[in-house]
């Protein structure tokens, strides 16, 4: 395969088969900011164009998760189109599935979506927006110029006591929607309004949020508008599912994830038949 790092129009990782393809994936990682090359070479090995670009904390862009444009992704999008994809997917993690997910719904090129530990909420920003301020909460997204309506954090509640640990926020989040079940319900992503193919890959013991509620929820919204997804899960999976090849994470994270790696491992490979079918590569599964 070839592999080219991008600076221009953001900083990105683009990765191709040698024979090249007529299928394709933009990759967008979690809250971390990270490029996902390693993913992009593991998808590319398995036959499509994949591209990972950085969505904020480059230059001219929101130092934080905050009124992002989703105008940067169709960007991405456009890209893969004039290098001759056919059919382009978004494959994303986190609050990169949150994108991946707001994508599909207003931007109808997007043919498939991988959403791994998904959200079935928009949720307020984490961290500065352009003009540097973190507060009072804003969107993560913006859309045509216009923030998307987001669901808040009840800064009044700690999950834990400081000190003790990685945080686990999935119980911020969970409450979170419950003091604001009203904003909660305006900030549902809209997935029964999108005609992409949903493959939702969360684990039951997900420490960082409750991706398996949430896949469950997206799952139900596009059953009511007429579609299908398929959710893929394993009850002892945490936030970060592997994906064949892929090597859990190295460094003790700041926040839980959840699982182990056999766990996580597992719902990657049993996720992994799925997502090759939603992209393209293979021919869907039974």
């Amino acid at each position: 395969m070839t592999v080219r790092h991008l600076s221009d129009p953001w900083e990105g990782v683009l990765a191709e088969p040698e024979e090249g393809a007529d299928r394709a994936v933009l990759v967008l990682g979690g809250s971390g900011g990270e490029i996902a090359g390693e993913r992009c070479s593991l998808l590319a090995a398995a036959g499509l164009t994949a591209l990972s670009v950085r969505w904020f904390g480059g230059p001219g862009q929101p130092p934080g998760i905050c009124e992002v444009a989703l105008e940067t992704f169709s960007a991405a999008v456009d890209l893969l189109l004039r290098r001759g994809a056919r059919q382009v997917g978004v494959l994303g993690e986190s609050k990169g599935a949150e994108a991946a997910l707001l994508l599909a719904v207003h931007d109808a090129r997007v043919a498939a979506v991988v959403a791994i530990s998904p959200t079935s909420l928009v949720w307020a920003n984490l961290g500065p927006g352009a003009d540097g301020r973190s507060h009072p909460p804003r969107s993560s997204w913006l859309h045509r110029g216009a923030a998307l309506p987001f669901t808040p954090y009840d800064a009044a509640y700690l999950p834990q006591p400081p000190g003790t640990g990685p945080a686990r926020l999935r119980e911020l989040y969970e409450h979170s929607a419950r003091t604001y079940p009203g904003r909660a319900a305006e900030a549902a992503i809209a997935v029964e309004r999108t005609t992409a193919r949903l493959v939702l890959v969360a684990g039951g013991a997900d420490a960082m949020w409750p991706s398996l509620p949430y896949a469950r929820e997206l799952e139900e919204r596009v059953r009511r508008g007429g579609g299908t997804a398929v959710v893929v899960t394993d009850p002892g999976a945490g936030h970060h599912p592997l994906l064949p090849g892929e090597a859990p994470l190295g460094a003790a994270p700041l926040y839980a994830l959840g699982g182990d790696p056999r766990s996580d491992a597992a719902l990657g490979a049993a996720a992994w038949p799925h997502i090759l079918s939603a992209l393209g590569v293979i021919p869907e599964t039974a």
